[in-house]
């Protein structure tokens, strides 16, 4: 079936109160159970075409690519508003060309606390649905509702690149852009029943090259406005599954939270698994929706 990846007319995002995004929720940094895989090698549970589909072993060739454009801050002049000064670095989980690139991005890179495979293809709908397509879209959503917020906006990627990047560099690039808050965005690939969003929280971790010490507790006051602001726009409940109904949960095992030195989280904006959650996630209207729950708690974030 066709799907409308069309970005809508940029529209400023609505002004919405700190303490309106924190009685949306009530969260806290607390670490949660067990959980699905957002995105990163190691999944708890295999996805069509990824890490479960293909060898783990490290791949002495297939040097990473360069980073693009991408990477870099848009050219175009920015409108002056309330998050002018600031720099958000997206991440869009995966790439649609790591499913062609299976032996590069299954090369084992550092994350800190040991090593993991470079990326993942993600998961897709039962329908083909591909979540590095999903998170594109939301993310150029995103981005527009940022920048016309006054917001310096990065993308680790545009799909401008043939695979990756790999989960140490997405780090890094928030990292070397100083960023004021990075958002990765995914989609889970779990159950069917398994409904609702969470979002990823870095754990305390010291240890190799990752030490978060400095920013769990900034990430933790990003995820929570982005749950709260995340549920309100998007009429979605947190997850039934993961996070014991508060939308939040924490983990020490991502390369992408471990080797970040600036407020990073994960969204996994629902599950593609799940026919109810596909319904909305294939929705174009549904989208945009979910890009202005992420600016507005992005933009509670910055201004709190």
């Amino acid at each position: 079936m066709p799907y409308d990846d069309s970005p809508p007319p940029t529209r400023r995002a609505r002004p919405l109160s700190v303490a309106a995004a924190l009685a949306a929720v009530c969260l806290t940094a607390a670490g949660c159970g067990g959980g699905q895989e957002p995105g990163e090698a190691g999944a708890a549970s295999p996805r069509p075409g990824g890490d479960a589909a293909t060898s783990t072993a490290p791949v002495p060739t297939g040097k990473q690519p360069e980073p693009t454009t991408s990477a870099s801050a848009s050219v175009k002049p920015l409108p002056k508003g309330p998050l002018t000064g600031r720099t958000v670095v997206i991440d869009p989980g995966h790439n649609p060309g790591n499913r062609d690139h299976t032996r590069e991005i299954n090369r084992q890179v550092d994350i800190g606390t040991g090593r993991k495979e470079c990326d993942t293809t993600g998961t897709a709908t039962n329908d083909g649905y591909a979540e590095a397509r999903f998170t594109l879209d939301v993310s150029h959503r995103l981005r527009a509702l940022l920048e016309a917020e006054g917001a310096r906006v990065r993308l680790t990627h545009d799909a401008d690149r043939p695979f990756g990047p790999c989960i140490d560099e997405r780090a890094r690039i928030g990292n070397e852009a100083k960023a004021d808050a990075v958002v990765s965005v995914h989609a889970d690939g779990s159950a069917v029943g398994n409904r609702g969003f969470h979002v990823i929280l870095p754990a305390g971790v010291k240890g190799g090259g990752a030490d978060t010490s400095k920013i769990v507790k900034s990430s933790a006051d990003l995820g929570a406005r982005i749950a709260g602001h995340f549920a309100r726009t998007t009429g979605s409940a947190p997850s039934n599954y993961i996070g014991g109904n508060t939308g939040l949960n924490t983990r020490d095992d991502l390369g992408g939270l471990n080797l970040s030195t600036v407020p990073k989280v994960f969204v996994e904006c629902g599950n593609m698994r799940d026919p109810k959650d596909a319904a909305l996630l294939t929705s174009a209207s549904w989208r945009q929706k979910a890009a202005q729950g992420l600016a507005d708690g992005i933009t509670s974030y910055l201004k709190g």
